[in-house]
C-alpha cells in the first residue's frame, strides 16, 4: 500500500464519522440530508475509484516520475517550505483548469459527469468519484514534474487538495464570509453542483476560489435562487459502471451516427450537450426543464436494510483489498476487484427493484458463502484460517436464507415526488 492509499484508508473512518455527525445535526434541523440508496451508489462510485486506482497508477504517478526525473528544469528540494507551499498553490491552479476543461471538454467530463450525478448534495456525494479520470487527468499536471516538484511533494500535496473538498460536500453549513471569497466553502460549492442557469459550469476552485475570481467564472450562492443538484441529462440508475460509462457511450453513439468525419471526432471535443446537425436532426434529445422530483425506486424495509449490511460487508472487503495491494498478485486483485465491482452492481440492481437483481445476488452470496469454506482460500490469501472462512460462510449463507423473505419492488411509482429544490 503506497501512501496515498494509507492515508485514505486511515480517513475513512473520518469520512463515516463526519457523515453520521451531518446526518444528525440535519436530523436536529428537522431536513433530510440523506437517502440511503443515494448515499449507497455514491460511495460505492469511490469504492470503484480507489479499486481502479490500484491498477493505474502507472499513469497516474509513473509518468509524472520518469517526467519529474528526465524533463525537470529545476531541481526542487523536497525538505524546502516554500517548495511544500508552492508546490499546494501550483497543484491547486492545476486543478482548477483540470475541473473546468471537465465541465468544456466533453471526453473529460464525461469522467467527470460521475461527481455531479447525484441528486443529493451531503458529504457522501465528495465520495462519489470517478473510475476513469486517471485516463487524461495526469497531462494537467505535468507542468508541475517539468518544474521539477519533487515526486513526494507532488503525491502528499494532491492528496492534501483531495481531502480539503470533502467538507465543502454539505447543506448544513451555511455562508462563512471572508473565507467564502478566498476559498473554496460549502456555499462555493453548492452552486458549482447546481444545475439552475444561473450556477452552470461556475466555481472550479479545489481549495482557493480565487481562481474563479481571477479567470471569470465565479458566481456568488442566492438565497432566492436554491440550487437543485444533479445533471442536466439524469443518470436514473443505481449501476456504477452505467455511471461511470453513460457519457462515454452516448457520445460514441453521437460519434458513429455523425456523417462527417470531422464531426466524429469534435463531438468529444466540444463542450457537454454539443451535437452534430444531423445528428441532433435524426436523433433528437428533449429540451432541459428544471427537475420535480428524485430518483428513489421505493424498496421494503427489510430489502432496505439487508442492503445496507451487504454494503457494509462490502466496504470492509475493499478496505481489504487495499490494504492487499502492496503484497498480493496482479492476478488475484483483479479477481478481487472484479468481485467487488460485480457485487455493488448487482447491489445496485437490488435498489432499482429489478427482478433477476434477487437471483443474482443469491448467486453471488451462495459463492461469497462456499468458496472459501470449501477451498480454505480468499482473494490474496492462500491459507484462508478455518474459523474465518467458517465466519464468512455463515454470513452469506444467512444472507441467501433471508432473501426469499424480503419482498420485492415496492408497488408504488419508481418516483418520489418530491421536490428537487425541497
Amino acid at each position: 500500500m503506497n501512501t496515498q492509499e494509507l492515508i485514505i484508508t486511515w480517513a475513512t473512518p473520518v469520512f463515516f464519522l463526519l457523515i453520521g455527525i451531518e446526518l444528525l445535526v440535519a436530523k436536529l434541523r428537522g431536513r433530510q440530508a440523506y437517502a440511503a440508496n443515494d448515499a449507497i451508489n455514491s460511495i460505492g462510485l469511490g469504492v470503484i475509484s480507489q479499486l481502479v486506482g490500484v491498477f493505474t497508477k502507472l499513469v497516474t504517478i509513473g509518468i509524472y516520475a520518469w517526467c519529474v526525473e528526465h524533463l525537470a528544469l529545476f531541481a526542487l528540494p523536497e525538505n524546502s517550505l516554500w517548495v511544500w507551499a508552492g508546490a499546494l498553490l501550483f497543484y491547486d491552479f492545476c486543478y482548477y483548469w483540470l475541473h473546468r476543461m471537465g465541465h468544456e471538454v466533453n471526453i473529460l467530463w464525461a469522467a467527470h459527469v460521475v461527481h455531479h450525478q447525484s441528486e443529493h448534495y451531503n458529504l457522501s456525494t465528495a465520495l462519489r468519484q470517478t473510475g476513469s479520470g486517471a485516463l487524461l487527468g495526469w497531462l494537467f499536471y505535468l507542468p508541475m514534474a517539468i518544474v521539477g516538484v519533487p515526486l513526494k511533494v507532488f503525491v502528499v500535496v494532491a492528496l492534501i487538495d483531495l481531502l480539503y473538498q470533502f467538507w465543502v460536500h454539505t447543506e448544513q453549513i451555511g455562508r462563512l464570509g471572508w473565507f467564502d471569497r478566498v476559498f473554496c466553502s460549502p456555499s462555493n460549492h453548492r452552486a458549482h453542483h447546481a444545475v439552475n442557469d444561473r450556477y452552470l459550469d461556475r466555481n472550479y476552485g479545489g481549495i482557493l476560489i480565487v481562481w474563479d475570481r481571477l479567470f471569470g467564472t465565479f458566481v456568488e450562492e442566492d438565497d432566492s435562487d436554491k440550487p437543485v443538484y444533479g445533471t442536466r441529462s439524469p443518470l436514473r440508475s443505481w449501476n456504477p459502471l452505467w455511471a461511470n460509462a453513460e457519457v462515454y457511450w452516448k457520445t460514441a453513439q453521437d460519434a458513429w451516427h455523425a456523417k462527417r468525419w470531422r464531426d466524429k471526432l469534435l463531438v468529444w471535443i466540444k463542450p457537454p450537450g454539443w451535437r452534430p446537425a444531423d445528428v441532433a436532426a435524426r436523433f433528437p434529445k428533449p429540451d432541459f426543464t428544471m427537475p420535480t422530483e428524485r430518483f428513489d425506486p421505493p424498496l421494503s424495509r427489510p430489502l432496505k436494510l439487508y442492503v445496507l449490511v451487504q454494503f457494509a460487508l462490502l466496504l470492509g472487503m475493499a478496505t481489504q483489498f487495499l490494504g492487499m495491494a502492496g503484497s498480493a498478485g496482479f492476478s488475484a486483485l483483479l479477481l478481487y476487484a472484479l468481485y467487488l465491482v460485480a457485487s455493488l452492481c448487482v447491489v445496485g440492481a437490488l435498489m432499482e427493484g429489478r427482478r433477476w437483481a434477487v437471483w443474482a445476488e443469491g448467486v453471488r452470496v451462495l459463492a461469497t458463502a462456499a468458496v472459501p469454506l470449501l477451498s480454505g482460500r480468499w482473494f490474496g490469501i492462500g491459507h484462508l484460517d478455518g474459523r474465518i472462512a467458517l465466519a464468512i460462510a455463515v454470513v452469506f449463507g444467512l444472507s441467501a436464507l433471508a432473501l426469499p423473505w424480503l419482498g420485492g419492488p415496492h408497488p408504488s411509482s419508481s418516483l418520489r415526488h418530491d421536490a428537487a429544490t425541497g
